[in-house]
């Protein structure tokens, strides 16, 4: 891609352009480390770092980040993408080539696949497990331009931006700041099967046999309570999900 002045100066992240670029999309390299750009603002332009991929962090996503790339600040905003379903880590991984490939770390600065802990309950088992907060989503900082546009846009299995037409409407701060404290999360929480309401089948502990409703769900401690009928006289239990299941199930 030409390295005219425009890309090499960030334009302002509120410009806004609704004509798609008629370019063709330089080659893919088959091999390439992924990378987006982390910086520090007080380093300006004097910085020039080898980029490096960053994965399975404390957070639970995927973080693609590249130290210093010739860049003059951190700037940009957060855009969302939307992709194939079961794709958001091809998305990531396939971008952070092009964006080295294409020398693009200046307008383009980090990717993510927002994640949590889960833990599932499969066959009386507990297993924890990573999963996609937002499935069929990638999240990319970035300068709005034609050129930065025209690579994420054009990336497989990006079937387009989230906004208005062909502009891109950015995340706000507040929305970032949300998603990446629930990926900050340590303890894990249960990938629940049950809603509220719901009549269930008590297969273990004192109250084993009896049916009863689902009245709460606590996701962080794998806990439900439930009412029970004894005596004709309903009476809140609380259980694990290992001691229920749903009626009719064998």
């Amino acid at each position: 891609m030409p390295q005219d002045d425009e890309q090499k100066k960030p334009l302002d992240s509120k410009e806004e352009s609704s004509a798609e670029p008629t370019h063709q999309d330089p080659a893919e390299p088959e091999q390439s480390t992924v990378h987006g750009t982390e910086s520090d603002a007080g380093q300006g332009n004097k910085d020039d770092s080898k980029s490096e991929l960053k994965t399975g962090d404390k957070s639970g996503g995927k973080k693609i980040l590249a130290k210093e790339l010739k860049k003059e600040t951190v700037e940009g905003e957060w855009y969302v993408l939307h992709t194939y379903s079961g794709y958001e880590d091809a998305v990531a991984n396939d971008l952070g080539q092009r964006i080295e490939s294409l020398d693009m770390g200046g307008k383009i600065f980090e990717v993510l696949v927002p994640k949590e802990k889960q833990v599932e309950i499969k066959h009386g088992k507990r297993k924890t497990v990573e999963k996609k907060i937002f499935p069929g989503y990638v999240m990319v900082r970035m300068v709005y331009t034609p050129d930065s546009w025209f690579v994420v846009r054009n990336t497989q299995n990006v079937t387009g931006f989230i906004g208005s037409g062909v502009i891109p409407v950015p995340v706000t701060p507040d929305e970032v700041k949300s998603i990446r404290k629930r990926m900050a999360i340590e303890d894990p929480t249960f990938d629940i099967q049950y809603e509220v309401g719901e009549t269930v089948h008590i297969t273990d502990g004192p109250f084993k046999e009896y049916d009863g409703t689902v009245q709460e769900i606590d996701g962080q401690r794998g806990k439900l309570k439930v009412m029970v009928s004894i005596f004709g006289r309903e009476t809140p239990v609380e259980l694990d999900f290992l001691q229920i299941k749903r009626v009719g199930e064998g």
